[in-house]
C-alpha cells in the first residue's frame, strides 16, 4: 500500500511505500489523474516505481526543486532504454530529469552546453547513445522543445550510468582518457580518423576496456608482447608510451600485455 505525498501530474506520484517507509515515484499513464495528497493507494496498475537517493535532501525537496514534466520525461527515456539494454538502476531518475531541465532551458534561451566528448560517448556507449537519441522525440513531445545531440551525450552518461557501477562523472572521466589517447594515438602515428568511422569505434571500443581492465585489477590473459614488438615496431613504441600514460591518468597498472594488444589495435587500423 502507498500513502501519496504529492500529485506531480496525471501521469507521476511522490508516495510513501508504507511497508517498506519507502519515498518513491510512481510514473504511468494516468496514476495520479483524480488523486490528492494523503489518500491511500493500493493498485499501481502498470506503472514504474523509480526509488530515490535520499541524504540531506528529503524525496520531497529533491521533486519540488524540478517540474514535473521533466521528471515524466526521464522516467520515459529510462523506461524505452530499457526495453532494450534491460534493467536499469532507477535512482538515476532525479539526476537525469534534473539535467534534462537544464538542457531544455538552455535551448530556449539559445545557448548550447558544448560537448567535446559527444563523438567518443556515441563511440563507446552507442546502445546508450541510440537510446538518448530516442529521448530527444520524447522532451520534444512534453516540452515543444529540441535539445542538442551534445546534449544527448550527457544523457548517454546518465543511462550508462543506471546500467553499470559507474557514476556520470566516472563515464566522463572514462571519455575524456579515452579521448586523450585517441589523439596521442593519431598525433604519434601521424593520421587522423574520422570520429564516426568503423576504425575510430574500434579503437576506442578497445582503449575503453583497457582502461575498465585496468580499473578492476583484470589481466588480459594472453600476451602478445613479442610478436607486436618485433612485427609492428613503430605502433609498439606508440602502443607503450600510450599505456604509461595511462598509468599515469589511473594511478594504477595496466597489464603488460595490453600495450602488445593495443599495438595490434593500432596496426589493424593503419592497414584499414
Amino acid at each position: 500500500m502507498y500513502r501519496i505525498i504529492k500529485v506531480l501530474n496525471n501521469n507521476g506520484i511522490l508516495v510513501l511505500d508504507v511497508e517498506s517507509r519507502r519515498e518513491v515515484i510512481l510514473l504511468g499513464n494516468g496514476i495520479g489523474f483524480g488523486h490528492r495528497t494523503g489518500e491511500r493507494i493500493e493498485s499501481t496498475g502498470q506503472a514504474k516505481r523509480y526509488e530515490l537517493v535520499t541524504g540531506k535532501t528529503s524525496a520531497l525537496q529533491q521533486v519540488n526543486s524540478i517540474e514535473p514534466v521533466y521528471i515524466e520525461a526521464a522516467g520515459r527515456i529510462i523506461e524505452e532504454a530499457e526495453g532494450t539494454m534491460g534493467v536499469l538502476s532507477h535512482d538515476i531518475l532525479i539526476p537525469m530529469a534534473d539535467h534534462i531541465a537544464l538542457a531544455v532551458s538552455r535551448a530556449r534561451e539559445g545557448r548550447e552546453l558544448p560537448n567535446p566528448f559527444r563523438h567518443d560517448i556515441k563511440a563507446l556507449f552507442s546502445s546508450e547513445y541510440q537510446s538518448a537519441m530516442k529521448g530527444v522525440a520524447i522532451i520534444r513531445e512534453l516540452t515543444g522543445v529540441t535539445i542538442s545531440e551534445d546534449e544527448v551525450g550527457y544523457i548517454t552518461l546518465h543511462i550508462h550510468a543506471g546500467l553499470s557501477e559507474e557514476n556520470v562523472a566516472a563515464a566522463m572521466d572514462m571519455a575524456r582518457l579515452v579521448q586523450d589517447s585517441m589523439h596521442q594515438i593519431e598525433s604519434r602515428m601521424g593520421f587522423n580518423l574520422a570520429s564516426d568511422s568503423l576504425g575510430y569505434n574500434r579503437l576506442a571500443s578497445h582503449v575503453r576496456y583497457m582502461i575498465a581492465r585496468a580499473r578492476k585489477g583484470e589481466r588480459a590473459g594472453l600476451d602478445m608482447q613479442d610478436y607486436a614488438r618485433t612485427s609492428f615496431p613503430k605502433p609498439y613504441e606508440v602502443a607503450e608510451k600510450v599505456c604509461r600514460d595511462m598509468e599515469k591518468r589511473l594511478g594504477l597498472p595496466v597489464a603488460p600485455e595490453e600495450t602488445g594488444f593495443l599495438a595490434i589495435h593500432i596496426q589493424r587500423v593503419m592497414q584499414q
